[in-house]
C-alpha cells in the first residue's frame, strides 16, 4: 500500500527518473570513479550514471524489491563494470563492494513507476490488490499489521509518518470494522479511509496520507534512510558526492538535519563550561532543488521531490 501526494493513475508501467540532469551533475561523475546507485528501481538514474563512466569506472546498484534486481542484471548483466546487490541501502556498508570507498552515493526514495502501475504489487490504492508490504519477503505485510494492531497504535502510525488529522478517527473505523470485513484489499481500504476523510475537491486521494503513513512504517523506511545516510557517509571518499532525492517532508527532513549535524556547527549552550570541538565533515553544496516546471509537465510525481547534495570533506579542508 502506498500513497503519493499528486499521485496519477498511469496506463504504462515506465519510470520516468526524476530530476535525472540535476542528479547527475550533482554526483559529478568521473569517468574511473565509484558510485552506488542504492535505489536502482528501473535503472534510469543509473544509465545515466553509466554512460559516463570509463572502461575503469565502476558502479554498484541495490535494491531490496527482486524485481528490481532482475531488471539490474538483464540490463547491466553483461557489463563487467556494473555490480548488481539484493538489498537495503541501509546495509550497504555490509557490501564488500563498498569497502574501498565511494566517489558518489545516489539514494532515491520514490517508489518506483512500476511498484505503483502493476496492482499486483499492492503499492496503488488506485488499483485493487491484495495489502503487502514494500514487496515480497520483505516481512509482515500491512494486511496482517492492520488485522492484529489496536486502535491507539494504528492511529499513531497515521499521525506521526502521515500528519493525517483524522487519524483517531479512521484508525477506530477500522478497528469497529475489520472483524465483519477484513481488509484485506487496498481498495477496501482506500475506500474505507475515504467514507472517514470524506472526498472534498481536492485531486489528490483522501487516503493519500494514510497510505503513506502505512507503507513508511511497514518498511521501516525513516529508520532505514538514517542508517543508509550515515553508512553512506562512512563510505565516501573524500570529494566524494551525496545525491539523495525526497518526496515528503519527513525524508526530507532527516536528509536536511543529517547534512546540517555533519556540515555545520550546533548552536552553543550557555550552560556548558566547555565549548565542544565541532569539525565539519560535509559540505552541503546544492540546498533544496526542486524538478523544473518543464519535467513536472510530463511527470507529475517530480511536483513533490527535492534533491539535496552534499560533499564529503578532506581533512586539509577541514577547519
Amino acid at each position: 500500500m502506498t500513497g503519493v501526494a499528486g499521485m496519477r493513475e498511469s496506463t504504462q508501467p515506465s519510470h520516468l527518473p526524476v530530476m535525472f540532469a540535476q542528479v547527475l551533475e550533482g554526483l559529478r561523475v568521473l569517468g574511473n570513479g565509484r558510485y552506488l546507485d542504492g535505489t536502482f528501481g528501473r535503472g534510469g538514474h543509473a544509465r545515466g550514471v553509466l554512460d559516463r563512466l570509463g572502461p575503469d569506472g565502476r558502479l554498484l546498484v541495490m535494491d531490496k524489491d527482486p524485481e528490481a534486481i532482475a531488471t539490474a542484471h538483464a540490463l547491466f548483466g553483461a557489463d563487467a563494470r556494473v555490480a548488481v546487490y539484493r538489498g537495503s541501502f541501509a546495509d550497504l556498508a555490509h557490501w564488500d563492494e563498498t569497502a574501498a570507498g565511494l566517489d558518489g552515493v545516489l539514494l532515491d526514495l520514490g517508489v518506483s513507476s512500476p511498484q505503483l502501475d502493476v496492482a499486483e504489487r499492492g503499492f496503488s490504492f488506485a488499483k485493487d490488490a491484495a495489502g503487502h508490504a514494500h514487496g515480497p519477503g520483505l516481512g509482515e505485510s500491512a494486511a496482517n499489521w492492520l488485522a492484529r494492531a489496536d486502535e491507539r497504535e494504528i492511529a499513531d502510525v497515521l499521525w506521526k509518518y502521515g500528519e493525517e488529522k483524522l487519524s483517531r478517527k479512521i484508525a477506530r473505523t477500522i478497528v469497529a470494522r475489520r472483524d465483519d470485513t477484513p481488509l484485506l484489499r487496498t481498495a477496501q481500504l482506500a475506500e474505507l479511509i475515504a467514507s472517514v476523510v470524506g472526498r472534498g475537491d481536492s485531486k489528490i486521494h483522501p487516503a493519500t496520507r494514510s497510505f503513506q503513513a502505512i507503507r513508511i512504517f511497514i518498511n521501516r523506511e525513516l529508520e532505514d534512510l538514517e542508517r543508509g545516510l550515515a553508512a553512506a557517509h562512512d563510505r565516501l571518499k573524500p570529494g566524494g558526492r551525496l545525491a539523495v532525492i525526497s518526496f515528503h517532508s519527513l525524508e526530507d527532513r532527516i536528509v536536511k538535519q543529517f547534512i546540517a549535524r555533519h556540515a555545520k556547527a550546533p548552536p552553543g549552550n550557555r550552560r556548558m563550561p566547555v565549548e565542544v570541538a565541532f569539525t565539519p565533515t560535509l559540505a552541503d553544496v546544492s540546498g533544496a532543488l526542486r524538478a523544473e516546471s518543464s519535467e513536472t509537465a510530463v511527470n507529475p510525481r517530480a511536483r513533490s521531490a527535492v534533491l539535496r547534495v552534499a560533499e564529503k570533506l578532506a581533512a586539509q579542508e577541514r577547519p
